[in-house]
């Protein structure tokens, strides 16, 4: 059979065809592309010809096209619908990918002829490529003598060998630490529909008759607040928060202690303090020093806040709290002080009719762009749907999918990636996929929000506009390939629309009745708007102080026991509370340890929210859901990716620098 990757898709926007493809076309499509790659660079750096902007970096902006498309591919799999064999072709490539990279980013030649370059007659977007590409060699170890080079080489291998298989234990313990019910009676308190999904759920795994509570990436589960079982509650949250640290066979921190060490030698190789310091080189951040002094700034506050809503929990329970009570208690708080049920509202928030006339409303409203279905076209799993997306003009845009359930192919959270990047360069406009873990109900019945399912849709969807309203020349800085502390902003941005009256009128309605939410509950939404953000934050910065925690370790100094490391770390950063766990400890913590994504920047969600704190702002003061408003957004910041530097983008919008005090306010904590 031929391989349908080894030549550009004949789908629409180069979709890939996901159906036709067996499992070892992927290992064949991408040992071709590494091979071919390698070849295309050898060209590049050995080509006789002075070094231009068109010989060399321009060039290699065309490389690779077989490798990332494969690889584009491969990896959506890997996150959202993973088979035994993709699991271990995972383990097998993942290596070889890191492998490769040192190869390109370590060769001497390719890096000489980027230094030669002479940019005074480019123009700023090309300018910026060449400093780009030279400021990727120099941050990883091309000023490295040979044996550094070595060294380094090895620890990036053993790393992607760590951080593959950090993924695939989370993956299956989250799995494997679903608590299974005997008996319905044990679900009182959550809702008909979420009983009926817990019972899908164990039929699927073979438990038919019981229920089976399915766990979320966080240690927080939702079922929490619902469930009036205090010793099944009690239960989910032990099972939630030991994941990866029981000693079992998933147990993961023999990993987190691997990696951590390694990480600190490999900075202490490029000449940094920590790996914390070489991650903030790479972002908008101006230092370490700024980011721990902003963490260190709000959890004070946080922690005051959270003693508050402790005492009145308490108060309403009239026993001594315990982490797992929380939830349920604040649910209580909120129905008895601000008269606000989230379980009774979530017949206002059925998916479908919040995807067209909430998530893709606000889209129109704001730039113009349309979404039509393509029923024509599909994913990788039969849940995947697909939009094409169009301009305002009718002229086409790109494709947008979406995969909204949960399923045990799929890892935990919520996330955003592409499989086509925009590029004037190559021609290529963006295909990009949102994938969330909403319970996927019995067949026939309604998919209802939580609002923290509604505020996920929106705010993935921010991070898909990113990626289709992207208008760079060059692949590199196409979309959300932008600092890794900017990425955030333009998907927290999208969560103000949620509540926009002129939104929420056009989406919010019981999905029997039809009838639209009362407005006396958006305004009791409103009045309690603050009533949690003590939890929430507290539970964020205990996340992100302990990742930075794990990353300010010098070489030799990983803790022989991970779990009391931990707890040293968050009362040492003044963000240890009893009842009031990480959002992620170490041993479910993907974000930081199954690869190189957010480790030493999960500070990047409250960076961002600076940014987005002073752009909800903006929007207020220049009249919000307008196309005016839209439109400059687009142009001068979504559009624009990496092609300047973001946080000049942002001064474009806003007329200046971002200020602390909006999110301060939005999170009271002044």
């Amino acid at each position: 059979m031929t391989n349908p990757l080894l030549s550009a898709s004949p789908l629409p926007y180069g979709l890939p065809p996901f159906q036709t493809i067996a499992v070892e076309q992927y290992r064949e499509a991408i040992n071709a592309g590494l091979s071919a790659h390698l070849d295309e660079i050898g060209a590049i750096a050995g080509n006789a010809q002075p070094a231009t902007f068109e010989n060399t970096a321009l060039a290699m902006e065309r490389s690779g096209q077989l490798l990332n498309r494969s690889a584009a591919a491969f990896f959506t799999l890997v996150s959202a619908d993973a088979s035994q064999e993709i699991r271990e072709l995972e383990t097998e490539l993942s290596p070889r990918f890191q492998a490769h990279q040192d190869e390109v980013y370590l060769n001497r030649a390719l890096f000489e002829r980027f230094a030669a370059i002479d940019t005074d007659t480019c123009d700023p977007e090309s300018a910026r490529l060449v400093e780009e590409y030279l400021k990727e060699f120099r941050q990883s170890g091309i000023q490295l003598d040979a044996p550094g080079q070595e060294r380094l080489r090895a620890i990036n291998a053993e790393l992607a060998r760590l951080g593959t298989e950090f993924g695939q234990r989370v993956k299956e313990g989250m799995k494997s630490a679903a608590l299974l019910l005997d008996d319905a009676g044990d679900l009182a308190g959550l809702p008909a529909d979420d009983v009926a999904s817990a019972a899908v759920a164990a039929r699927a795994a073979g438990h038919d008759g019981k229920y089976l509570l399915t766990l979320i990436q966080p240690g927080n589960q939702p079922a929490l607040a619902a469930l009036e079982n205090r010793d099944v509650r009690r239960r989910l949250f032990e099972a939630s928060v030991t994941r990866g640290s029981d000693g079992g066979s998933l147990d993961v921190l023999d990993l987190a202690r691997d990696m951590a060490g390694l990480r600190a030698e490999k900075a202490r190789l490029l000449g940094f303090a920590n790996y914390a310091e070489l991650v903030v080189d790479r972002q908008t951040a101006p230092d370490f020093e700024a980011v721990r002094t902003m963490l260190g700034r709000m959890a004070p506050a946080a922690i005051r806040n959270a003693d508050a809503e402790a005492a009145a929990l308490a108060a309403v329970a009239g026993h001594p709290l315990e982490a797992w009570d929380w939830a349920y208690y604040s649910a209580k708080v909120r129905r008895e002080k601000y008269d606000v049920d989230e379980q009774a509202l979530r017949p206002y928030f059925e998916l479908n009719r919040t995807i067209n006339d909430g998530v893709f409303f606000a889209a129109t409203s704001l730039y113009g762009i349309t979404f039509h279905e393509r029923t024509d076209l599909h994913g990788y799993h039969p849940d995947v749907r697909i939009w094409e997306v169009r301009n305002e003009d009718g002229s086409a845009l790109g494709l947008f999918l979406g995969d909204y359930y949960a399923r045990e192919s799929k890892r935990g959270g919520a996330w955003m990636n592409s499989l086509v990047d925009q590029s004037a360069l190559l021609g290529t406009r963006p295909v990009v996929i949102n994938t969330l873990n909403i319970s996927k109900p019995p067949l026939g019945e309604p998919t209802l929000l939580t609002l923290d399912e509604l505020r996920t849709l929106f705010h993935e969807f921010g991070h898909a506009l990113h990626g289709l309203l992207s208008s760079v020349t060059y692949p590199r800085f196409s979309g959300t390939a932008v600092p890794r502390d900017f990425v955030e902003y333009p998907s927290q941005v999208n969560e103000m629309w949620i509540m926009w009256p002129d939104v929420l009128s056009n989406y919010a309605r019981h999905h029997i009745t039809g009838e639209p939410l009362p407005q006396d509950i958006v305004d009791r939404l409103e009045e309690s708007r603050l009533w949690g953000e003590g939890f929430a934050t507290t539970e964020y910065l205990g996340a992100a102080l302990l990742d930075l925690a794990w990353h300010v370790l010098e070489p030799g100094g990983a803790p022989d026991d991970a779990l009391e490391f931990e707890a040293k770390a968050l009362a040492s950063a003044g963000i240890a509370h009893r009842l009031i766990p990480p959002r992620y400890r170490t041993g479910y913590f993907q974000h930081i340890f199954a690869g190189d994504g957010y480790a030493a920047g999960y500070y990047s969600y409250i960076w961002s929210e600076v940014l987005d704190a002073e752009t909800v702002d903006w929007f207020k003061e220049n009249g919000g859901l307008t196309r005016a408003n839209g439109e400059r957004f687009r142009q001068e910041l979504l559009s624009r990716g990496n092609s300047r530097d973001p946080l000049e983008s942002f001064r474009i919008v806003r007329g200046r620098d971002a200020q602390l005090d909006p999110l301060l306010r939005r999170r009271g904590l002044e």
